[in-house]
Formats: C-alpha cells, sequence, structure tokens
C-alpha cells in the first residue's frame, strides 16, 4: 500500500526526529530535499555498479531520513504494522521475505531479453506492488520504493514514469492496484505500468 494510507486524509501523524518532534507536514519538504539527493544519485549512476540487493534499499532509505531519524533509518522495521486492511509480514520475517523478494526480482530480470521484452511489465508490476506489500520500513516505505524503482528504470533503460499519482481518481485507481498486488494478483499493476510508459514514450 502507499505510505500514507493507514492514516485517514484528515489526520496528522508525529514523528521523533533529530530536529524535535515534527508534523508529517513540517517533515515533508525536509524529505523532500534527501528524496531530490537519492534521485540525483541515481541520475549521476552512483548506484550503477552495486547489486540490487537488500543493501542498496537499505542505503536509500538511510539517504531519505538518516540525520532525521536514525534510530530506525537504513533498518527493516522491528515492529508490526497495519496498512489500510492489509498486514504485512510480522518483523521478524522481514529480512527473509526482502531476500527472497531481491531473489525473485533478480531472477525475473536476469530472464528479460530487453527492454522491450513484454515480460518487463510483469517485472516491474512486481518490484513495486511485492515491495510495499512487504513494507520492510517503519515509515517512507513509498518513499523508499519510488527510489528504487527510479534505479530499476535506469538499468532497464527506460524512462522516467509518474510513480505517485496526486489527483484524487488517479489515486484511489493507484491503491486499488496495491491492494490487488498484496494479495499477489499483479495485472492491475500491469496494466497500469504499460499506461505509465506509454505516457512517457
Amino acid at each position: 500500500m502507499a505510505e500514507d494510507s493507514t492514516q485517514p486524509p484528515d489526520a496528522t501523524r508525529y514523528i521523533e526526529t533529530t530536529r524535535g518532534v515534527l508534523s508529517y507536514s513540517q517533515l515533508a519538504p525536509l524529505l523532500a530535499e534527501r528524496v531530490l539527493k537519492v534521485q540525483q544519485d541515481i541520475e549521476d549512476n552512483f548506484y550503477a555498479a552495486r547489486l540490487l540487493d537488500e543493501s542498496l534499499l537499505l542505503d536509500m532509505h538511510r539517504g531519505i531520513c538518516g540525520d532525521l531519524t536514525p534510530g530506525w533509518a537504513g533498518r527493516f522495521r522491528d515492529a508490526d504494522v497495519r496498512v489500510g486492511e492489509h498486514h504485512p509480514p510480522l518483523p521478524y520475517r522481514v529480512p527473509q521475505f526482502m531476500r527472497d523478494y531481491f531473489s525473485d526480482l533478480n531472477t525475473r530480470l536476469s530472464a528479460l531479453a530487453g527492454a522491450s521484452d513484454p515480460l518487463v511489465l510483469e517485472c516491474l508490476a512486481f518490484a513495486e506492488g511485492r515491495l510495499l506489500s512487504i513494507h520492510p520500513f517503519t515509515d517512507f516505505n513509498g518513499r523508499a520504493t519510488r527510489l528504487f524503482l527510479a534505479e530499476l528504470l535506469r538499468r532497464l533503460d527506460l524512462p522516467t514514469v509518474e510513480l505517485a499519482p496526486t489527483q484524487p481518481f488517479a489515486r484511489a485507481q493507484y491503491l486499488s492496484t496495491l491492494r490487488a498486488a498484496d494479495q499477489l494478483d499483479w495485472q492491475p499493476l500491469v496494466k497500469l505500468w504499460r499506461e505509465r510508459l506509454g505516457k512517457a514514450g
């Protein structure tokens, strides 16, 4: 699920940071600065030589919030969570789920015959939907996932696409595709990826 779907639209979240207890609206611009830095690193091929594995994702998450929430940045969550109606894996199972995720993803990627392979869409749908379903971090899962997908698109020589719709109807559709992915149904996300790449191309 999307990272803020655990809260009602009018709810206020507060997070303890190195700058004090901040509301989510106060924290958002600080996170945005750090997300832009990681995005620039991706564009500059900073991660190009890295394996697609847990350590890469953990470093991206640390890049988002390492100086703001050092107690849990770049670490898998240690608490149970509920995301809407979805119950991600219990925290003690997250490391194994993440190892399995990257093993599966790398197997899928190695089987591709290039960026034009029809299975690229299914691979991207799996990469996004499965990672968000596992919900490996205490917070900022959506941001970390979008950065990881940006790196994946770069490696596949595919264009940048919009990954976080803000319009209400598009967002509702997006959340619906993620609910399907929580049930291991990738087809709605496959369709969405086809639309994303079609708009970008």
